[in-house]
């Protein structure tokens, strides 16, 4: 789906802020006319307000003491229901 911009990044309702720091490396970041900005999300800066952007493709899940990946508890029961 082609999205028709304006010459301030606008799009539609949306108006796509520019990529911050903490995005370099990620593959959703789009350059058109000079401006780097993220394809999924308009304001990339609040995504990584809390911690880690969920769009993220350049980062890893973050691992806890004893090596294994953090999961979600809802999804771990719900894996322990089925016999994962």
């Amino acid at each position: 789906m082609q999205v028709e911009k304006t010459k301030n990044g606008a799009a539609g309702a949306f108006v796509f802020q520019a990529v911050v720091e903490k995005c370099e490396g990620c593959e959703r970041i789009k350059e058109d006319n000079g401006l780097r900005h993220c394809t999924s999300y308009a304001e990339p800066e609040a995504k990584w307000a809390l911690g880690v952007c969920n769009f993220a493709t350049h980062v890893k899940a973050s691992v806890d003491k004893q090596g294994k990946v953090k999961i979600n508890p809802l999804k771990a029961s719900k894996r322990a229901a089925r016999g994962r």
